[in-house]
């Protein structure tokens, strides 16, 4: 376990960040990740940044969404805004105690403390936008993922492990091949106006031109393995029907089919999490879209009901409702971004201005 957490860690610093001496690096993570978070400082440590961090505890948030006040749920740290403002680097470790002890957290006062939060997100995006904030995601496998998973808590570390490419002797190798191969599709994509997504339940199609579409490689999200793009918000029109069940927010949905004029969520329905969605639904900005993607990375092939891993999974599409990625030239704003997610390995088809470029869950250009 030391040897792989060594690996991550070095992955982390040296391949997603590219950590400089003098950069200043604030970590976010949860107590359970204190192994990951003692590599990392070490690793950080070693090139000369800067670094300071925090650690949640167990419940921490559903506390504070329970038992403050409005004037403490309006109230934003100075600190908060000072780390997006002037940080060079911002690496979030997820490490979940339980994921859904936030799902009885009272909406309205969750949708008072996103509004609060608005502006140092937008900082956010802005700044990851224009790159002079690096930014990484990452997981640490903790019991509550593994259970999530349908997994043993070492059956889990070996799916994370395995799907960073830890398992390699050389992982920053493995994901510079990554890049490699994806480049030609984003240069392929960024000189396409209409796409459309097609299977059996879902027929899609949205305007891009003018937008660019990125190539995660990794740097950004580990695992990743996607090529994705904000879509001209007012250009989607169809239906999809996304069969990936996920959790948000504490939340669990699954069995999600949306009707979409002219951009806009006109009509929605799930399976499971009905009342969930129909709050979402009620956040600003979050009847539009701000993402449209295509999961490339082949060494997840399972759903684990967490979208950090199954939206990269090999032969799916996800689409995200919310806030646009400012680097894609995306607009739409929302204190959300919520990828939902759809198999397209058996009967899948993705087209460009016309012309078949994927199909059965492979790219064929």
């Amino acid at each position: 376990m030391n040897n792989v957490l060594e690996k991550y860690a070095h992955l982390l610093v040296h391949y997603c960040l590219e950590l400089k001496q003098g950069e200043k690096l604030f970590v976010q993570t949860t107590t359970l990740a204190e192994p990951l978070l003692r590599e990392v400082y070490r690793a950080a440590i070693r090139v000369g940044a800067n670094v300071e961090f925090q650690m949640t505890f167990r419940e921490q948030n559903r506390i504070f969404i329970n038992e403050a006040s409005d004037s403490q749920i309006d109230y934003v740290t100075p600190t908060s805004k000072t780390i997006m403002e002037t940080f060079d680097a911002y690496l979030v470790i997820r490490a979940p105690f339980n994921s859904r002890e936030e799902q009885n957290n009272d909406p309205q006062k969750l949708s008072r403390r996103q509004k609060a939060l608005n502006e140092v997100n937008q900082i956010y995006f802005t700044r990851t936008a224009d790159k002079s904030l690096k930014r990484c995601l990452c997981q640490f496998p903790t019991q509550a993922s593994a259970q999530d998973a349908g997994m043993s808590l070492e059956e889990y570390e070996h799916f994370v492990f395995n799907a960073c490419n830890l398992m390699s002797e050389n992982p920053q190798a493995e994901w510079l091949k990554v890049r490699l191969s994806q480049q030609h599709i984003v240069d392929y994509l960024n000189n396409t106006d209409f796409i459309r997504y097609k299977n059996k339940v879902s027929d899609i199609s949205f305007k891009v031109k003018g937008r660019t579409w990125i190539n995660s490689d990794g740097r950004s999200n580990m695992p990743s393995g996607e090529v994705f793009t904000g879509p001209i918000e007012n250009s989607i029109n169809g239906e999809i029907y996304f069969n990936y069940p996920s959790i948000y927010m504490g939340h669990e949905v699954e069995g999600v089919k949306l009707q979409i004029k002219d951009g806009f969520v006109a009509s929605w329905s799930a399976e499971k999490g009905q009342a969930f969605l129909d709050q979402i639904f009620q956040i600003e900005g979050a009847r539009f879209f701000g993402e449209v993607a295509i999961g490339t990375n082949y060494n997840i092939q399972v759903s684990t009901k967490n979208i950090l891993f199954d939206e990269k999974m090999g032969g799916t599409i996800h689409m995200a409702i919310g806030q646009s990625y400012k680097q894609t030239g995306g607009l739409n704003q929302s204190p959300i971004h919520w990828d939902l997610i759809t198999d397209m390995k058996n009967g899948g088809e993705i087209f460009a201005d016309e012309v078949l470029i994927y199909k059965d869950g492979s790219f064929l250009i």
